[in-house]
């Protein structure tokens, strides 16, 4: 099983930035497909990103592209979000959960088909 520990979250300003970190511990780290996930207060989960594990292909939701880019360092067991232009709509707390072993899309976007979830990392961002 993958433990997963997210951090990197704050408060910032609209328009600044933030890179948020994942780390993993288990030896298969490198071979999940992980995906980055946030929630608002009131408001369902909902992925942001996600990353395969060569880090080959990425997605992102359309709200984030151009502004959000995923990144992985297999060596170190972590995955990166650097996230740019924040605005006070990015604001939630953002997960980071590997993506099932028997899931049938490369880039599920319903949590459920992802797994070993962290505790959350909060990003607020102020007009």
């Amino acid at each position: 099983q993958v433990q997963l520990v997210e951090s990197g979250g704050g408060l910032v300003q609209a328009g600044g930035s933030l890179r948020l970190s994942c780390t993993a511990s288990g030896r298969t780290f490198s071979t999940y497909t992980m995906g980055w996930f946030r929630q608002a207060p009131g408001k369902e989960r909902e992925i942001v990103a996600a990353i395969t594990w060569s880090a080959g292909s990425t997605y992102y939701t359309d709200s984030v592209k151009g502004r959000f880019t995923a990144s992985r360092d297999n060596a170190k067991n972590t995955v990166y979000l650097q996230m740019n232009s924040l605005k006070p709509e990015d604001t939630a707390v953002y997960y980071c959960a590997t993506k099932r072993v028997a899931s049938a899309f490369t880039f599920p976007k319903s949590q459920y088909e992802y797994i070993n979830w962290g505790q959350g990392t909060q990003v607020t961002v102020s007009s």
